[in-house]
C-alpha cells in the first residue's frame, strides 16, 4: 500500500510552541491524525488547547490539512494536557483520552501538596476527528483517583487489544506508604492501565506498578496464541522500566534485567509500537509481534532520536543498537504502524531546542535494517548532565 522510495520528514506543528505529540493511523482510509498540546510557551502551565491535524499517505506528499483547535476537549478553567487516543474497532469510534488541570495548578504544586487538581477525560468521533461528540469525565467514577496527587495518561496513544478490549496508559502520583491511604509522605510515580471491555461504555483501572514508573506506552505481544501487554515507561534512573502482564494490564510485573534502553538524564517520554514479524520471523507458529521503540538515546539530554527493534519482546536484552531518525534536539514522539513494515512517528524537535517544532516521518523496518549505522550517536561527552 505503500512505497515511498526514502524517509521524509514534514513539519507539522510550528510557529507558536506546541508540544507532546499524539498520532493515530485509520488503514482503511490510509490517513493520520496528529494531536499536540498547543502552547503560550513551552511551560506546561502554559497549554491552552489541543490541536489537530489530519495527513494523507496515498501519496508521497504526505499533505497536512489546516490545524483546527479540538474545541470539545475542553473543562471551564482548565487547560487540556496529554492527548491519548485509542480508536475501538467494532463500532469504529475514536476515542480521545486527556487530563484537564485547574488552570495555573502546576505538577509540582500537586504532588507537594498532595491535592489533585486534574480531572480524567475523553471525547469521541466517529468520523475520524471530523466531529466530535461532548466531552465526558471520569474522575468521578473511577475511586482510586480521589487518594492521587495527581495523574495523567499517556501521552501518546492507547490500545485495542485483539479479544476487543481497550486500554489507556495512565501515570498517577500516589502514597506508597503503609500507614494509610491519603499519607503524602512517600510520593511515588507508578504506571498502570484503565481499560475497557465494553467498547468504551465503562472503564476501569489496573493495579499500580510497584515499581517507580512515569510516562508510559503499551503494545500487545503474542507468544504462539498468547497475548501479554508490554509496557515501556519513563524512569528515574539510568535506564527505562519496562514491564509485562499475562492477564490484560489488570496488574505488571517489571523485567528486572531492563538494562539496554536508556533513559536521558531528568527522564523523557518514549513511545512503542508492536507490528508484525518481518521476514523470517513471520514464519513462526501463532501471530507473532516485535516491538519497535523510539526514545532520544543521548543519556545527558534530549538528544538524537533513536529507533530501536527487538525481535523477543520479553527479553529486553534483545532491544538493537538505535537507528537515528533525527539528529540534534529531539523529545517527546508517537509511533503508529501503518502496515507492510512501514511506520509513521510524531516527533519534537529544533535546531537549539526539542520544543521548536513537532515534525512527522514515516520510515520503513527495511530502513532499519539496511542502515548501516545502526548505533548510538553518542555527542556528550561530559561527566556530568546539565
Amino acid at each position: 500500500i505503500i512505497s515511498f522510495p526514502v524517509t521524509k520528514t514534514v513539519d507539522v506543528f510550528k510557529s507558536v510552541v506546541y508540544r507532546i505529540p499524539a498520532l493515530f493511523y485509520d488503514r482503511n482510509s490510509e490517513t493520520l491524525l496528529a494531536f499536540a498540546e498547543q502552547r503560550e510557551t513551552a511551560d506546561d502551565a502554559s497549554t491552552k488547547n489541543l490541536v489537530m491535524r489530519r495527513g494523507t499517505l496515498k501519496d508521497e506528499s504526505s499533505g497536512w490539512s489546516e490545524f483546527k483547535i479540538v474545541e470539545k476537549a475542553k473543562l471551564l478553567n482548565c487547560r487540556p494536557m496529554n492527548p491519548c487516543p485509542v480508536f475501538e474497532k467494532n463500532t469504529n469510534t475514536l476515542f480521545l483520552f486527556f487530563i484537564c488541570v485547574e488552570d495555573g495548578v502546576t505538577e509540582q504544586w500537586q504532588i507537594k501538596n498532595c491535592t489533585n487538581k486534574a480531572r480524567l477525560c475523553y471525547i469521541t468521533s466517529e468520523d475520524l476527528g471530523q466531529t466530535w461528540s461532548d466531552m465526558r469525565d471520569l474522575t468521578d467514577k473511577l475511586d482510586e483517583i480521589k487518594n492521587w496527587a495527581t495523574f495523567a495518561v499517556g501521552p501518546g496513544h492507547g490500545l485495542q487489544m485483539k479479544t476487543g478490549r481497550l486500554i489507556v496508559p495512565v501515570h498517577a502520583y500516589a502514597c506508597v506508604c503503609a500507614s494509610h491511604s491519603s499519607c503524602c509522605c512517600n510520593i511515588m510515580c507508578m504506571c498502570m492501565c484503565s481499560c475497557s471491555d465494553d467498547r468504551g461504555s465503562t472503564w476501569k483501572l489496573g493495579k499500580m506498578f510497584q515499581t517507580q514508573s512515569g510516562e508510559c506506552q503499551m503494545a500487545e505481544i503474542f507468544d504462539g496464541d498468547k497475548s501479554s501487554i508490554y509496557c515501556n515507561a519513563r524512569s528515574q534512573g539510568c535506564c527505562r522500566v519496562e514491564a509485562i502482564s499475562e492477564n490484560g494490564g489488570a496488574d505488571f510485573h517489571t523485567l528486572c534485567n531492563a538494562t539496554k534502553l536508556v533513559e536521558t538524564c531528568s527522564g523523557c517520554q518514549g513511545s512503542v509500537v508492536s507490528f508484525p514479524a518481518q521476514g523470517e520471523g513471520a514464519d513462526a507458529e501463532g501471530d507473532p509481534k516485535w516491538l519497535i521503540y523510539t526514545h532520544p538515546c543521548d543519556p545527558c539530554k534530549r538528544f538524537n532520536l533513536g529507533v530501536y527493534v527487538n525481535k523477543s519482546p520479553k527479553d529486553p536484552s534483545k532491544w538493537s543498537k538505535p537507528w537515528i531518525i533525527n539528529s540534534g534536539p529531539s523529545g517527546y514522539s508517537d509511533l503508529a504502524y501503518i502496515g507492510n513494515g512501514w511506520f509513521a512517528c510524531l516527533m519534537e524537535r529544533g535546531v537549539k531546542k526539542e520544543t521548536e517544532q513537532i515534525a512527522s516521518v514515516v520510515f520503513s523496518y527495511d530502513d532499519i535494517k539496511q542502515c548501516p549505522t545502526m548505533q548510538c550517536i553518542m555527542s556528550c561527552q561530559c561527566f556530568k548532565c546539565p
